[in-house]
């Protein structure tokens, strides 16, 4: 995967702060790592960290027309994907910058995987499980499957966004 794009899209949820180790697992693996944080997530990350870490500023907006376009993503992880994400997602809403890059994804051929951090409580939603079933339904990688969310921070698995790509 040398040379290759992965947008890591983080959500306002737990386990964000730690996005840096997703960040350093997928490095180890030869990718070029672009943080895309939903505009909530900013609070939860570590932005002068993270472009310390992947040498590219975090992205949380449409670009102005001045500016240069960046590089299409290879891969796209969603690590911690919030509930409202998630069902966005489905749903086709791009009503953020992170959010408009997932939309298109699918339609892109753009491989898609997304490790949500949601309660019990969410995660036995019926929206959030037909949110679950659509986006597998288009061939994006939604784990770790069966209603199984992780909603402890310290159990999070950035590993297995990876392994999964």
């Amino acid at each position: 995967m040398v040379g290759k794009d992965l947008y890591v899209i983080v959500c306002a949820a737990g386990p964000a702060g730690d996005v840096g180790r997703l960040v350093a697992l997928a490095q180890d693996e030869g990718w070029t790592v672009q943080i895309v944080a939903t505009p909530s997530a900013l609070d939860f990350v570590d932005v002068p960290a993270l472009e310390a870490q992947t040498g590219r500023p975090v992205r949380s907006r449409y670009r102005k027309p001045s500016e240069p376009k960046p590089s299409r993503a290879d891969a796209i992880v969603a690590a911690p994907a919030s509930f409202n994400t998630v069902n966005k997602f489905a749903q086709g809403i791009a009503d953020t910058y992170a959010l408009g890059l997932l939309a298109e994804a699918p339609g892109l051929g753009i491989p898609v995987v997304v490790l949500p951090f949601v309660n019990g409580a969410l995660a036995g939603r019926a929206p959030f499980r037909r949110s679950v079933d659509q986006l597998r339904s288009e061939g994006v990688q939604v784990l770790p499957g069966d209603g199984e969310f992780y909603p402890q921070p310290a159990d999070f698995p950035w590993h297995l966004a990876l392994r999964h790509l």
